[in-house]
């Protein structure tokens, strides 16, 4: 879900490697977003629904408990986010890493409020919510835009991940409440919030829905989405799951998201050789 245009305020500035003048937190860089393409979004779900179940992997199977487990995905999360924030460009293992971890991290925010200080999942959805607002009206009263494709400036970065960070923790309480709290079910679940993800798509490509509104509506609803699919494939059939586990469920999926982010490293790499090309020609 994407476009060459975004119409909410849209950022007109050209991006160029060679521009270093100015802070290292404001100076302009190219865009360390991907393109948004069908196998975006496949690896976005995919993380989403790893978050998920590596997360009860890790304090539940594993033993750690949700403290240590939340502790030590976080120091392994300012990892990776330092090494997005280092790189100057686009780089798919080192940008997905950091998806995937803050899925994790985002999904035992939420489990760590509920759980071990007794926060219901209305309250959590609420907080979460609201941080998502304040940091999207920050991001906009400070860059005048929210378009991924404008994504230059170390600043914009900060806002883009602390986005992605509150998009994951509130589908993580929003998933649960409703999938759990509210009795809907796994599958149920996952059919409500993947139906309104069919609508804005539709209304993205048939109703020239703005595609900023589309991106972030689609991004915060995967997650959930996501989560659903999670604990379908995970819980066992009593509780109206299929009962594979979060070993083998956490598995599948990161073989899969490596499979795909590969293919992204080798297509990037031949875009980069076709640019050197172009330029030496």
């Amino acid at each position: 879900m994407t476009s060459s245009t975004d119409n909410l305020s849209p950022d007109t500035s050209r991006p160029t490697e060679h521009r270093s003048r100015g802070s290292a937190w404001t100076r302009i860089l190219l865009n360390k977003i991907p393109e948004v393409t069908l196998l975006f979004w496949v690896v976005k779900i995919m993380s989403t629904t790893v978050g998920e179940t590596a997360a009860d992997f890790l304090s539940g199977n594993l033993g750690l408990g949700l403290p240590a487990t939340t502790a030590i995905m976080s120091v392994l999360l300012a990892a990776a986010l330092i090494g997005q924030f280092t790189v100057r460009r686009y780089i798919p293992w080192v940008y997905w890493l950091a998806v995937v971890l803050i899925s994790v991290v985002g999904t035992l925010f939420s489990d760590n409020l509920v759980d071990n200080l007794g926060v219901s999942l209305w309250t959590t959805t609420a907080i979460f919510g609201a941080g998502l607002v304040v940091t999207f009206v920050a991001w906009y009263r400070s860059e005048h835009t929210l378009s991924i494709h404008s994504v230059y400036t170390r600043r914009r970065e900060a806002f883009y991940w602390l986005a992605i960070l509150f998009t994951f923790a509130l589908g993580t309480s929003a998933g649960d409440l409703i999938a759990e709290r509210l009795a809907f079910g796994y599958v149920p679940s996952a059919l409500m919030f993947g139906g309104v993800i069919a609508l804005i798509t539709v209304a993205f490509y048939g109703m020239r829905l703005n595609a900023i509104v589309a991106f972030w509506a689609a991004y915060i609803l995967t997650r959930p989405f996501g989560a659903s699919m999670g604990d379908f494939l995970t819980a066992a059939p009593k509780d109206g799951g299929l009962g594979l586990g979060t070993n083998g469920t956490s598995a599948i999926f990161l073989a899969v998201i490596v499979a795909v982010v590969s293919w992204f490293s080798v297509q990037a790499r031949r875009e980069e050789n076709r640019e050197l090309v172009r330029v030496a020609a």
